[in-house]
């Protein structure tokens, strides 16, 4: 460093204060600007001569180690690049070709180790499968290197086949089109299935595989699918042919069930999805739609008759599968529900037991409809069709037994059933009423065993009398318990009288010994008409009615009373040896042992006399006290049948562990020859209301043919009628001259004013 340069002092004038050059002048200075030329190459740089061909020998020899299984010597990378250069140099048509040439070389080749006539058929699908799938793992390699040309040449060019569509075209061509080859592929993949269906053990991956390839290479229709439909079709028709003979129908519906549920499964692991529709059909119309009769009629009866739920749910299921298949099973149930409802029905040895198995049978009928049938509602409809058939093919009778169930029901010696459980058996029985045609006569036989009850004191419960009474009025109106309801009513106004009635008797009978003495009035119109009988009361009796008749008249002035005997029943007070009883017992049988005051042995005659009791009364009265269970007289000579010359002596040895001991009142047990006047009566009634109908019709219509009269009046009557009883009928109009025949046509009526 030179001397001048250390001594020199450093110049500050030009460093500005507080950062600022005060004497500075700034200056605007503009950026010069630059042109960028850009100039085309003097000459294009040009690739090497052999630049296809070097490059083409790469690719061959990378695709040639993927085909062969080989190592590859270059990179992905560089191999990529290679095919983008060709591509960018115009030689993608050039690379695609080559490219095809040699994929068609090598799968072509392949042909050959499949046209072995020696190898099995296992092996052959075997070998197949692993050729097919290497194909695909050599393909997605090969498009992986080729990819560019693959998005750019192929895509510009619609008409040629992207790499691995190429490469399935190939397949297809020179493996799987040859008629030997797809024969036998497809023979082995049937062969597999049809030992799979005969219960051995397959390799589902190599079906799957298989049809996979089928499906990929486009012939899974033509080439497999309507093969396999047509073998499915021959196997299970020849299997329905022969398990319908084998099998017992239950074990049948299992068998089919497990079949269809098979082929299900065989879709989800390795048929085509689009086969599914096609191959459960055919299962269906073999196994079931060509049998659905001989199944029907072979086992619904049988399951039926069994309760078989879950087998007639089954079979329920099953035939919803096809045509029809429901409408044949809700056809052959309800015949089966009039077959079999008809013989409980018409069978007269089953009259004790009918109602309770229609019960039994609706309950059963009604669970399987609800279980079974999935509460469908035709086979409901159906069912109450069957019922309602059946039941009016014996005419009245079920009509008849369903009041008298009814009266069994609702009499105070039923404990079976809690309030809750009658009513709902009530409920059930109801839905039994509405099946029957004639209800007049259930309404008959109703209200007479109606009356013993309440006459007798022998319902079971007031509420249920009364809950019957209004499901009837429901069902039927109140016209048709309007009598029924004036029972009721009468035995409520009777209480009150009979209470007037006790007061009035401690006022003016001091000087009688007493009598608890209990009287019913009943309104003729309402209650059941009853035969009048004569019987010669005791003194005291007859005082006692006296009595009560002139207590009545006072205070109902202008009405008759008319005494019904048979109805009467009394308690009497007996001096055994072996000590007091009471005997609760029916008005006849206490004149027959009230002679027993007077006399030790008395004969049939003088009984006969002394009471007034009819033939036929008398003769079941003292059965009912001499030959019984409870024998309070003893018969002389001993045996069932009482003659005009037995005599009877009071059983002063009699036992029993009860104090109050009720004896059996035969009089009050419905007799023939009351069952046919009860039936006699309804017959009468129903001539009544036809008379009315007619008129009713021809004052309105004035004019009418026969035919038009006949259809008017089945509309009207809610009760069965022949053809010949409404031609009675119009008969005995035109006598009594309601009406007339037209002059000019006898077909035609005329209504006379």
């Amino acid at each position: 460093m030179s001397e001048n340069t250390v001594n020199r002092r450093p110049n500050f004038s030009n460093i500005p204060q507080n950062g600022i050059n005060r004497n500075l002048n700034i200056i605007n200075i503009k950026p010069t600007a630059k042109k960028l030329i850009i100039k085309n190459l003097k000459s294009e740089p040009k690739l090497p001569d052999d630049y296809r061909e070097q490059t083409w020998e790469k690719l061959k020899s990378a695709v040639l180690a993927i085909q062969q299984s080989k190592p590859n010597q270059y990179s992905l990378e560089e191999l990529y690049q290679a095919v983008e250069n060709m591509c960018n140099h115009k030689m993608a048509p050039t690379l695609y070709t080559r490219l095809y040439n040699l994929t068609e070389s090598h799968v072509s080749h392949n042909i050959e180790q499949f046209l072995a006539e020696t190898m099995d058929r296992f092996l052959f699908l075997k070998k197949m499968n692993e050729t097919w799938l290497a194909h695909c793992n050599q393909m997605i390699m090969i498009r992986s290197i080729f990819l560019y040309l693959d998005r750019t040449y192929v895509l510009q060019n619609p008409n040629i086949s992207s790499i691995w569509d190429m490469g399935l075209e190939l397949f297809s061509k020179y493996i799987i089109l040859n008629t030997l080859v797809q024969t036998r592929v497809v023979e082995g993949l049937l062969m597999l299935i049809e030992k799979e269906r005969q219960g051995d053990k397959v390799d589902r991956s190599l079906l799957k595989s298989l049809l996979r390839m089928l499906t990929d290479l486009q012939i899974y229709d033509k080439a497999f699918e309507q093969k396999f439909l047509q073998s499915t079709e021959r196997v299970y028709a020849l299997e329905g042919q022969r398990l319908m003979q084998e099998l017992e129908v239950p074990d049948y519906l299992a068998h089919v069930d497990k079949r269809i549920m098979e082929e299900n499964e065989r879709v989800l692991h390795y048929l085509d999805s689009g086969t599914k529709y096609q191959l459960v059909h055919t299962v269906e119309k073999q196994l079931l739609s060509e049998h659905v009769s001989n199944i029907l009629q072979k086992g619904l009866d049988q399951l039926l008759n069994e309760n078989r739920i879950s087998d007639l749910s089954l079979l329920c299921q099953l035939l919803g599968r096809v045509k029809n298949g429901l409408v044949d099973l809700c056809t052959a149930f309800n015949g089966y529900i009039k077959k079999r409802g008809k013989t409980i029905v018409i069978d007269p040895e089953k009259d004790k037991t009918m109602v309770q198995e229609l019960l039994d049978f609706k309950d059963s009928m009604d669970s399987i409809v609800e279980t079974c049938f999935n509460k469908n509602e035709k086979f409901g409809n159906s069912l109450k069709e069957a019922f309602e058939h059946f039941i009016n093919q014996r005419t009245n009778k079920p009509a008849e037994l369903i009041a008298k169930f009814v009266d069994s029901k609702l009499r105070a010696g039923n404990k079976e059933a809690t309030e809750e459980e009658l009513e709902r058996l009530l409920d059930k029985i109801m839905v039994l009423f509405r099946f029957i045609h004639g209800k007049d006569v259930f309404e008959a036989f109703y209200k007479k065993d109606l009356a013993k009850r309440l006459l007798v004191g022998k319902s079971a419960s007031v509420d249920a009398e009364k809950s019957m009474l209004s499901k009837l009025k429901q069902e039927c109106g109140g016209g048709f318990t309007s009598k029924l309801e004036g029972m009721f009513k009468d035995m409520e106004l009777s209480k009150d009288i009979n209470v007037a009635f006790k007061q009035h008797l401690t006022v003016n009978t001091r000087d009688l010994a007493p009598i608890d003495m209990t009287v019913s009035i009943l309104t003729m119109g309402y209650w059941p008409t009853y035969q009048a009988t004569e019987v010669t009361l005791p003194d005291r009796m007859v005082r006692f009615q006296d009595i009560f008749k002139d207590f009545y008249i006072s205070k109902h002035s202008g009405r008759k009373l008319q005494w019904q005997p048979t109805l009467g029943y009394c308690v009497l007070r007996a001096a055994f040896r072996a000590g007091p009883k009471e005997l609760v017992v029916s008005l006849f049988q206490t004149l027959v042992i009230l002679l027993f005051n007077k006399y030790d042995e008395v004969g049939f005659e003088y009984i006969k006399a002394a009471t007034g009791i009819e033939d036929g009364e008398l003769r079941r009265t003292l059965q009912s006290l001499a030959c019984g269970k409870a024998r309070i007289l003893n018969k002389i000579p001993k045996g069932r049948d009482i003659d005009d010359v037995d005599k009877f002596r009071f059983n002063n040895e009699f036992t029993n562990k009860l104090f109050r001991i009720k004896i059996n009142q035969i009089q009050m047990k419905e007799t023939t020859e009351e069952q046919k006047a009860t039936e006699e009566r309804v017959f009468q009634d129903r001539q009544y209301q036809i008379d009315a109908a007619i008129v009713r019709i021809m004052k309105m219509r004035k004019t009418l043919s026969h035919n038009l009269l006949i259809s008017e009046l089945y509309l009207q009557l809610k009760f069965p009628v022949k053809p010949a009883d409404l031609k009675k009928r119009i008969e005995s109009l035109i006598d009594r001259d309601y009406m007339e025949r037209d002059k000019d046509n006898p077909n035609q009526y005329n209504y006379v004013a």
